[in-house]
């Protein structure tokens, strides 16, 4: 493989990872593929000395950068409201967010009964979450959905919603459905898989 190929293959490298970052749902992971898409065009650019270019993705790398400064350092602040699970607005948000809700929990339900509970989980007044679950003996809750949608799919609201749920009350979370996808956010903020196969959440006030 010669010089020249080499080269291209770096441009191909950054402008492939500046047009997969416009995919992401989530904003962060859009401006940290961006940063390193415009990094590396901005290499190429040196390379063929076109400067031009290479000035312009060197703005876009500190754009970048700026926002994600501001997106981790800012702390978002959430709100719980407890509502129904036959709520309107729930069932406005199940629809509109059904086949996203669906690729991460494919067997979800909406389930029916009294004993079912709801939470809706708001960042600035823009719904950031959705938690259905139905209480078990000893304070546990079964959960049968815990949705973000994907401007907020960061674990913050999960970490925010367990922590109220663990101040009202709640020793633990168990999940037993089956969601691949879900498996690794669960992960992240603590989920342990028992020898029955469901996860579980112990949380503390």
């Amino acid at each position: 493989m010669n010089w020249n190929t080499i080269v291209e293959l770096i441009g191909y490298l950054g402008s492939a990872l500046v047009v997969v970052s416009m995919l992401m749902t989530s904003v962060v992971r859009l401006r940290i593929i961006n940063l390193i898409g415009s990094a590396i065009f901005t290499c190429y650019a040196l390379l063929i000395k076109s400067y031009p270019t290479a000035v312009m993705n060197l703005f876009l790398v500190g754009i970048n950068v700026y926002h994600l400064v501001r997106l981790l350092k800012v702390q978002k602040q959430y709100d719980l409201i407890p509502t129904d699970a036959n709520d309107r607005y729930v069932a406005y948000l199940l629809e509109k967010n059904g086949d996203d809700i669906r690729a991460w929990f494919p067997d979800f339900v909406l389930p029916k009964g009294g004993d079912v509970i709801a939470f809706l989980v708001c960042c600035d007044s823009n719904p950031a979450g959705l938690f259905l679950g139905r209480r078990m003996d000893g304070g546990a809750v079964e959960v049968l959905l815990d949705y973000a949608t994907p401007v907020y799919r960061d674990t913050s609201v999960g970490r925010y919603l367990y922590d109220q749920l663990a101040r009202s009350g709640c020793k633990s979370l168990v999940f037993r459905a089956n969601a691949p996808r879900h498996v690794g956010y669960m992960q992240k903020v603590g989920y342990r898989k028992n020898d029955k196969g469901e996860y579980v959440l112990s949380l503390k006030a």
